[in-house]
């Protein structure tokens, strides 16, 4: 169901357009096929009242000059890899740094500023594709990449990555919505309760990589087992204070690969909550950090942890850390992992 509206473009000589999924609850999802974005995400409230809980802005020039992760398939690599290098094979590769000394999200033009190519268009799925060919961003591989977004009819928004290559290469995506249950550009997530199913958490450097590190939550304010108002949190000197989070937990799972639930958000006054299920191995939770003072879709104002990113993900800087879950994908084999946000409102 393809819809002009407001993003009908071209963008060095490849065609942007909006793409609009819904399903028969009322529920609907506008995708943009630059960068793969989630524009917007209409859930409803205990009293059916729907709004547009994602982050986002009305235009693509917006999401050019403003901010390139709303919303967005990050890769070939998400995350931070530690400065920028990784082996494969005894062959050293160096990646761009645009992350004070790290490589993040992919390098400076990663997935989420590409135009992906429009497979296929039903009212409730979207199927796009990309070639990153062998050396984009400093990757080795020509890689093929398949995502699909599904909106079903019990309020699950899914998410499908596949990809293949033709040399030994590493491979991670993540899916960069910023939610607020309350609707975008109402106010702060602060007050948001989230719960993560994770006994351990990985371990930062001073540069915010991983070091190797996993430690137990028992006892630390890692600890979300038990659902938890973030406002509780969020300032503690673990993390950034008066920032937020940024941090990786490792999903619990009776075996690895399974789809399994990592947690969940909660917001008490709408009584919208958003379940995460995930086949990959880790949870980066993010506050917002960085956003300040932005004007974006409808006028609204975004600030700091005016949002919450719930990225299913690899470890970050796996590629340099042998006991993580590995990232590396071979000829022959293929990547194949499912992030699903599941909403309801109670």
């Amino acid at each position: 169901m393809k819809t002009a509206k407001e993003l009908q473009i071209e963008l060095d000589g490849k065609e942007v357009s909006l793409y609009t999924l819904f399903n028969k609850n009322g529920m609907s999802a506008d995708i943009t096929n630059y960068g793969g974005k989630i524009v917007r995400l209409f859930a409803p409230d205990r009293n059916g009242k729907f709004e547009d809980i994602t982050l986002g802005f009305d235009t693509l020039q917006e999401y050019v000059e403003k901010e390139e992760y709303y919303g967005a398939i990050c890769g070939r690599f998400a995350n931070r890899i530690k400065d920028g290098k990784f082996t494969i094979d005894g062959v050293e590769y160096s990646l761009p740094i645009n992350n004070g000394t790290n490589s993040l999200h992919g390098g400076v033009d990663g997935f989420n500023s590409q135009v992906w190519k429009v497979e296929q268009v039903e009212q409730q799925k979207i199927v796009l594709s990309y070639f990153s060919a062998d050396g984009e961003e400093g990757y080795p591989g020509n890689l093929t990449v398949t995502t699909t977004y599904e909106l079903t009819d019990d309020n699950e928004f899914k998410v499908h990555y596949e990809a293949t290559t033709d040399k030994a290469t590493i491979v991670g995506l993540t899916q960069h919505a910023y939610f607020n249950l309350k609707g975008h550009g109402n106010g702060t997530v602060r007050d948001h309760q989230l719960q993560i199913n994770a006994d351990y958490y990985t371990v930062l450097d001073e540069s915010f990589a991983l070091t190797g590190e996993i430690r137990p939550v028992e006892g630390t304010p890692f600890d979300f087992r038990k659902p938890t108002v973030i406002d509780e949190r969020v300032d503690h000197e673990v993390y950034v204070p008066g920032w937020g989070m940024d941090n990786n937990w490792c999903i619990r799972k009776d075996q690895a690969g399974d789809l399994a639930l990592a947690g969940y958000i909660y917001e008490p006054e709408s009584g919208r909550k958003m379940e995460v299920l995930t086949t990959q191995p880790g949870l980066q939770i993010y506050t917002g950090n960085w956003i300040e003072n932005q004007v974006a879709k409808e006028g609204k104002i975004y600030d700091r942890q005016d949002a919450i990113c719930l990225e299913t993900q690899g470890f970050p800087n796996s590629p340099n850390v042998a006991h993580f879950p590995s990232s590396l994908l071979r000829p022959g084999q293929k990547y194949d992992e499912w992030c699903v946000y599941k909403f309801s409102a109670e």
